[in-house]
């Protein structure tokens, strides 16, 4: 035969005899021919791929560094002498040119492309300071063998004058030893010159960078993707400096991270997005076309590196608004759509590439099928596997990358769509939204839409794929395919069943996790009212009965999915049986062929029709966010120009008119929206209030004070003003309204901040006007006291302060703001009469003197300083005048006369009343600052790898023997599989080698034919056959015993994967049952100090995100990468079984797949967890602008919260791309090493074919197999990483399960059950600290309190005033000493036992969303009337009343009632207990003094014999007390009757009251 022989070609080369073609050692040297091929072209050739391996990596600013610059002379040099030697080869035509000309060839080759990648990494961001990556000098040391045995074996006859040519060869080759010492002198002392010094910087490790490994390059200063070159982009070349950041551990932060190319930047993209859409709002047909490629819209890339000294781009101008009825879909489509329907053709390709696969396998098997083939068809199949493998890989990844791009971008310009409207639309239509619905526009509804881009382009693709496979499979078997495509049909109504009772379902779960996370923020922001009143098992069973709803459709959804995983993995098996069992019916012959190129074609056929109901449905998804988002952004913006009247007013002095004006919280038509919210105080109830008749007229520079009682009107007065309620009828006008207002809502609302960066609020800082306004506000000593000072970090929503520190902080705010109008809704309540009058004289009557000065107050004691004084009641103005006409009206509380003595007297020790703490006293909160300071920062970020633990915590959550029968039925699932392909394999070389013929007899002997074996899964059928009418009846018993033995593996594999569907459910089912309950548990028990040092967004990840993540996300993932790992084990073990010669094309490939995965791993999962960090931020800032949205506005800082607002976004969006990019990186390398398994098992096959017999069948089953390793290969690292990443979920949640500081549980059986009977109350030298090092709270405290006694309470902040709560209440234990209760220490009871004998009225007063019976009686234990009682004895029955009953809904978090009211029902609460101890901490600072009064008497009346201990901020709530207890430095200084302490001219007591007087 003349086919091909290597050897011939071998002894051709090499000049040998034939029958030792490749001899290696001879005459006591290295043969010519084994020194030139394996240690000179192998070595060179592997330079020259390598090398060309970084001709594309990215540029920086070139630096001199002398051992680069040696190394490109010495290549140079080299480049030159292989190319003098290569001619003289030539020309000496000798027996071995053509093995020269080869060698020489290939040596030229590797140093010319070492050259140009010498070029490129001397200025490359990575290596410029390096030596190189070390493989390329080892390459460059394994050639040298190679001049060693060419000089040795040269130098013999080197010296024979009559042969020049051989003489000048040799010299050429001893030369080459010069440049290339000199090059490795270069690598191993590289000198690198900076300014006038020189630095050494020397390699330490194989592929590390020596003294510069602990600084790699500033990745933080690089811009990703722009300015890289093609093939950079092609191999994301560009990614690699910050991947070996990631792999170095070293990526910890933003400041390590790329930054945006510019098109992507948030900015850029919302600019255009804005212009688009102001050109939809025209109804241009011009002006703006989508994609940003056309017209130049789109701005060009920008250099790689940032200007010097910028670590992020530059602030743009201020996004224009968006209004108008414009659809957001079709804006959309003209900003992105152009650039993202091209992409559809690189889809298109990609697709039509795949079926290039199974039509060339199955010419591949007829090729081996045919023993007489040419090579040269085997070589020509096997090209074209590797060309559209390859082509199709970059197709798809290119196409995967720029979707999503085109996916950021919609999410930017879609999020900060959504941001700019929420700080724009009018309240009354943001009422119609709670905050949870307008965070999850910006949340789940924006990543639906955005979700729209991958589905969209797979709506299409799927129908185009499904109808080519059938094509395909037409004229693979004729109409035969239409005997399992009617099974396959009939799957798609069950399909778009259970899409649909899956959606069903997930819509009732979404709406119980809702119901349970909004419990769970609920229980967050009362944790410390529920751990007073010992409401934990209530709350814990209402939020696990809300679980177990959530988990029954969770349950439901979970075994849905394992039905359409079960029926996903029958599919196939039952298509082929039909198809091929019609197709023999038919009187068809099948071969090897035809078989395996039609299972290929069943799986492509299987896809569409599993995946398009899912595709469907997230379009349809995307659809409903699409609307819900479109009705948000139709909301009609605030139109100040409307509302305020442009006639100016005749008095040139006015600076604020009302003339005749109606105002409602409502809309103009009265409706009520539903879910109303209210911010910082606004708002005295939807619907209960209409403000009507408002005439006033306000004077430029006057202070005007706004009095009435509790619910007439003051907070919606200050609204109207500002613009945020809806004008009915009348006029309002206000002079200089551009320049904002100075607000200061009556509930402050403190940015995440620091006490600084609260103040400034954007401006600029003046050390001498903040120091005055900081000395105006009384914040000077507690900047003093906080860790810190003025940088100190208040948390989230102020928690680390006061509520008094809180009001003066928002005061300083507004006045720093340097306004000419100022708005303050009563921030004298939450302070104490002597700061209160330091306010007053410093603030409102010193640095705000001149300026229009707005002040509704209940201290009636201020009022006689105004200017003019409002009288409000039910939303009316009732007069106007002086002091002296409005205070007769105004039924006040007796009024303390001025003590002079009391004030000369008054220049000592000066101490202070509490300000405002809320039940928890200021040292303890400054302590958690100080121990906890990054947990009030961003979220805390997990580094590294997941610990083991991790994994043994979710395997025991799912219950060790379940897992491992999980993990059972998979392998027993896969090895089925395996074991029925090899079966199927050993049938058809069985018949094959028995000669089996088909015959042409009837159709009868046509079922005798051995090719029956390829429809053999037809046993999953048979029983449906009739035994008496069976077509089978004549087959022969060898087909029949290969058949049964088939159709039995087949079942066997159904079953185990059913097992495996339905086990994997039920257990992730038991483990987020298991998970949940332990979280729940764990938050309930821990202590007070975790949740004032922990921002509630933190542990309210938890109970969401993470939980979710639990729930779906992990057992998703999980399923799908164990599922990965045995079928790629199974694939992998099948595949070296058929083709043994495959292994050594596997190992390398494992190896360079392992260390690409390791690569890429560390900085993937470092991506996702700032990706998670930096997504926070952005919703937190959200939430905290909807929260402040009055201040925001009336301020007029709408544009600065924007620009924040852009650049958290970026900072995320910078995450996200990186982690998208980083996929692609490792998605393309992966389809390359699938490209290259498919290349090297066709080459081995086409080899075998050639010179040995081969198994068709063997061959097939190898192919079909390696087709589908690369998606195994990459879904392998993909689902491993996703499950890495969904796994910090257990991680997180595990965290709070174990790690959690708890209370005590025990509980003390002997207790009777009518204690404490008298109330006596006993401290014995009490000591508590609240940590190491630091003072005590209270120190060696000894008092005691007689049954029944009213006791007040008083001294400065930080006295330990509250301390003596938490210390009754055990929120914090003592150190020393002991609390008795009637004789008994409270430290041998349990918690529940000691709190729910104890009454508590805190300042903070704290609703929960329900009726109005459920915030007074939760757990139910007390009748209607008595109920009632507690209502009107707190004078709350009006209101009550007006509202609907008992079963009235309060809105969250008590909405729809005032501060002071909300104040009253928390009294009524307390009043339904039984304790026999009360402790009050000034419970009501926010309501007017006639209903103080009132309240004072119902206390003294309803606690007539109990013991009474109230923390004082009003001096007349505590005067008519038995004693009064003055503490200092958390001692006892004063314990005596306030007549005794009175008398005494130098009692502190003495010296407050005088203060309070003056």
């Amino acid at each position: 035969m003349g086919g091909f022989d290597p050897a011939e070609l071998i002894a051709g080369l090499c000049g040998t005899d034939a029958g030792d073609p490749f001899p290696v050692w001879q005459n006591g040297t290295i043969v010519p021919c084994f020194n030139q091929l394996v240690l000179g072209v192998l070595p060179h050739s592997g330079l020259a791929v390598c090398s060309a391996f970084y001709l594309s990596i990215p540029r920086r600013r070139p630096i001199l560094q002398y051992g680069w610059t040696l190394r490109l002379v010495s290549t140079l040099l080299l480049v030159l002498l292989f190319t003098v030697d290569l001619v003289l080869a030539g020309l000496q035509r000798q027996v071995h040119l053509s093995l020269d000309c080869l060698a020489d060839g290939c040596a030229l080759l590797a140093w010319l492309l070492h050259l140009a990648a010498s070029l490129a990494l001397q200025v490359s961001a990575a290596w410029s300071h390096r030596r190189g990556p070390t493989l390329l000098v080892l390459l460059v040391l394994l050639s040298v063998p190679n001049l060693v045995f060419t000089l040795v074996a040269g130098a013999s006859t080197a010296l024979d004058p009559t042969r020049s040519l051989r003489l000048t060869r040799f010299i050429l080759a001893a030369a080459r030893t010069l440049p290339l010492a000199a090059y490795l002198l270069a690598w191993a002392f590289p000198c690198v010159y900076s300014g006038a010094a020189y630095e050494l910087q020397i390699d330490s490790g194989v592929d590390d960078g020596g003294a510069l490994e602990s600084a790699p390059p500033d990745t933080g200063a690089m811009v990703a993707e722009d300015g890289s070159g093609c093939s950079s982009r092609l191999f994301y070349r560009w990614l690699d400096p910050l991947l070996e950041r990631g792999r170095r551990g070293q990526l910890d932060g933003l400041g390590h991270v790329y930054h945006l190319p510019r098109a992507l930047r948030t900015g850029v993209v919302t600019r255009h997005f804005s212009r688009c859409w102001q050109a939809s709002r025209r109804g241009a047909s011009a002006g703006v076309r989508g994609g940003g490629a056309r017209g130049g819209e789109w701005p060009r890339p920008v250099s790689r590196r940032l200007p010097a000294g910028s670590r992020t781009p530059p602030q743009e101008e201020a996004l224009p608004e968006l209004g108008g009825d414009v659809r957001l879909l079709g804006v959309l489509h003209r900003a992105f759509g152009w650039w993202y329907y091209a992409l559809g053709a690189l889809k298109l390709v990609g697709n039509l590439l795949g079926f290039a696969g199974p039509l060339l396998l199955g010419q591949l098997v007829g090729f081996m099928e045919d023993p007489d083939a040419p090579p040269s068809r085997g070589a020509l199949v096997t090209l074209g596997l590797f060309s559209s493998s390859l082509l199709s890989a970059f197709l798809r990844n290119l196409y995967g990358f720029h979707v999503s791009k085109v996916a950021l971008s919609a999410r930017a310009a879609v999020v900060t769509a959504i941001y700019g409207k929420a700080l724009r639309v009018g309240r009354v239509g943001l009422a119609r939204f709670s905050l949870g619905e307008v965070v999850n526009l910006m949340s789940t509804d924006t990543d639906r839409v955005v979700n729209f881009c991958n589905s969209f382009h797979e709506l299409w693709s799927l129908p185009v794929q499904f109808s080519i496979a059938l094509y395909l499979l037409h004229l693979q078997v004729g109409i035969a395919f239409l005997g399992g495509l009617g099974v396959a049909l009939l799957l798609v109504p069950l399909n778009k069943l259970l899409a649909s009772r899956i959606l069903d379902n997930n819509k009732h779960m979404l709406r119980y996790k809702d119901s349970r996370v909004k419990l769970v923020t609920e229980l967050l922001f009362g944790i410390r009212v529920i751990k007073f009143y010992t409401w934990e098992p209530h709350f814990a069973h209402k939020i696990s009965d809300c679980r177990q709803r959530e988990l029954s459709h969770l349950k439901t959804i979970k075994y849905l999915d394992a039905v359409c995983v079960y029926t996903w993995a029958a599919l196939p098996v039952v298509v082929s049986i039909l198809t091929f069992l019609t197709y023999v019916l038919l009187g068809h012959q099948l071969t090897a062929t035809k078989v395996f190129t039609t299972l290929a074609l069943v799986g492509m056929l299987i896809l569409p029709l599993n995946c398009f109901p899912w595709v469907l449905n997230g379009v349809l998804e995307a659809y409903v966010s699409l609307e819900r988002i479109q009705r948000f952004l139709q909301l009609p913006n605030q139109d100040l120009q409307a509302y305020y009247s442009l006639a100016a007013p005749e008095d040139q002095q006015t600076s604020v008119l009302l003339s005749e004006g109606s105002f409602s919280w409502l809309g103009p038509g009265g409706s009520d929206p539903p879910g109303p919210r209210r911010d910082e105080g606004y708002g005295e109830g939807s619907g209960s209030l209409l403000l009507h008749a408002l005439d006033l007229s306000i004077p430029k520079g006057s202070l005007v004070v706004v009095v009435g009682r509790v619910g007439c009107g003051k907070s919606s007065l200050l609204a109207a003003i500002t613009g945020e309620l809806t004008r009915l009828s009348g006029a309002v006008h206000v002079v200089g309204r551009e320049g904002g207002f100075g607000l200061a809502t009556q509930e402050p609302w403190i940015q995440h901040a620091t006490v600084r960066d609260n103040i400034l609020f954007g401006r600029k800082y003046d050390s001498v006007f903040y120091q005055a306004v900081v000395e105006a506000c009384a914040l000077s000593d507690d900047l003093n006291v906080l860790p810190q000072g003025d940088r100190t970090e208040v948390g989230e929503n102020g928690v680390t302060l006061s509520g008094g520190q809180k009001a003066r902080l928002a005061l300083a705010r507004a006045v720093y703001m340097e306004k000419d109008i100022y708005l303050l809704d009563d921030p004298l309540a939450a302070v104490d009469a002597q700061v209160a009058q330091h306010l007053m004289q410093k603030c409102i009557m010193g640095i705000l003197r001149g300026k229009t000065r707005i002040l509704c107050t209940h201290r009636i004691e201020f009022v006689e300083r105004a200017d003019l004084v409002v009288l409000m009641d039910n939303g009316t103005i009732v007069k106007t005048g002086t002091p002296s006409e409005i205070l007769p009206l105004v039924e006040a509380g007796p009024k303390q006369h001025r003590n002079d003595r009391n004030a000369e007297q008054k220049g000592g020790a000066e101490v202070e009343l509490a300000e405002g703490v809320s039940s928890l006293e200021v040292e303890e909160k400054l302590v958690m600052v100080e121990e906890d300071e990054d947990r009030t920062g961003e979220e805390h970020k997990e580094a590294g790898g997941l610990a083991w633990a991790v994994y043994r915590a979710y395997w025991r959550a799912v219950g060790g023997a379940l897992a491992a029968t999980i993990l059972l039925s998979l392998l027993l699932m896969q090895a089925s599989k395996n074991v029925s392909d090899w079966w199927l394999s050993h049938w058809i070389s069985e018949l094959r080698n028995n000669g089996s013929t088909w015959s042409n007899g009837s159709d009868t002997e046509a079922f005798t034919s051995p090719h029956l074996l390829l429809f053999s899964p037809g046993g999953l059928t048979a029983p449906l056959c009739s035994p008496t009418a069976s077509p089978f009846s004549n087959i022969s018993s060898d087909v029949k015993f290969y058949l049964t033995v088939y159709a039995s593996i087949a079942s066997a594999n159904t079953l185990f994967t059913a097992a495996r569907a339905f086990l994997f459910a039920f257990g992730a089912i038991r483990a987020a049952t298991v998970v949940h309950d332990r979280l729940l548990g764990r938050v309930l028990q821990a202590t007070m100090g975790f949740f004032d040092a922990t921002p509630t967004g933190c542990v309210l990840n938890r109970f969401s995100s993470d939980v979710s993540g639990v729930d779906d996300g992990l057992p998703f993932v999980l399923n799908i990468l164990l599922a990965n790992v045995f079928s790629l084990a199974g694939t992998l073990a099948v595949m070296a079984w058929s083709l043994p010669w495959v292994l050594a094309a596997l190992l390398p490939l494992a190896l360079l797949y392992h260390r690409t995965q390791r690569f890429y791993r560390h900085s993937s999962r470092e991506l996702k967890r700032l990706s998670s960090v930096t997504l926070s931020p952005l919703y937190s800032h959200f939430s905290e602008t909807l929260s402040g949205l009055a201040t925001i506005r009336a301020s007029h800082a709408s544009a600065r919260f924007e620009e924040e607002s852009v650049r958290r976004l970026d900072n995320n969006q910078r995450c996200l791309f990186l982690s998208n990019a980083a996929m692609q990186w490792l998605d393309i390398r992966l389809q390359l090493v699938g490209v290259a398994l498919v290349t090297g098992i066709s080459t081995i096959a086409v080899l075998q074919h050639r010179y040995g017999s081969v198994d068709p069948g063997l061959v097939g089953l190898s192919l079909s197999y390696s087709l589908s390793i690369t998606g195994l290969l990459s879904g392998l690292i993909f689902s491993f990483t996703q499950t890495e990443m969904q796994m910090v979920s257990v991680e997180r949640t595990e965290e709070y399960s174990t790690c959690l500081p708890t209370e005590p549980q025990d509980h003390n059986p002997q207790v009777p059950a009518s204690w404490p009977e008298r109330g006596q109350l006993e401290f014995n030298g009490a000591v508590l600290c609240y940590g190491e090092g630091l003072t005590n709270a209270l120190d060696g405290v000894t008092l005691r309190v007689h049954p029944g006694e009213k006791v007040g309470v008083v001294g400065r902040t930080g006295s330990g005033k509250s301390s003596l709560f938490l210390a009754v209440f055990r929120l914090v234990e003592l150190n020393q000493g002991a609390i008795l209760l009637d004789g008994l220490d409270i430290s041998t009871l349990g918690l529940a036992q000691l709190r729910s004998r104890l009454a508590i009225i805190p300042q903070d007063p704290f609703l929960f969303s329900g009726s109005v019976r459920e915030n007074l009686d939760p757990c139910g234990r007390h009748p209607d009337q008595r109920l009632l009682a507690a209502v009107q004895d707190c004078h709350l029955e009006q209101l009550v009343s007006r509202m609907g009953g008992l079963d009235a809904e309060v809105g969250d978090q008590g909405s729809r009632l005032s501060l002071g009211q909300r104040q009253l029902l928390c009294l009524a609460r307390a009043l339904l207990t039984e304790a026999n101890v009360l402790c009050i901490d000034e419970a009501t600072a926010s309501v007017d003094q006639q209903t103080d009064r009132l309240l004072q008497e119902t206390i003294r009346d309803k606690f007539r014999d109990k013991t009474v201990l109230t923390i004082a901020h009003r001096i007349n709530t505590i005067m008519d007390s038995d004693r009064v207890l003055v503490m200092h430095a958390g001692k006892v200084v004063e314990f005596d009757a306030p007549a005794a302490l009175l008398q005494n001219d130098q009692s502190l007591f003495s010296r407050l009251v005088g203060g309070a007087d003056e």
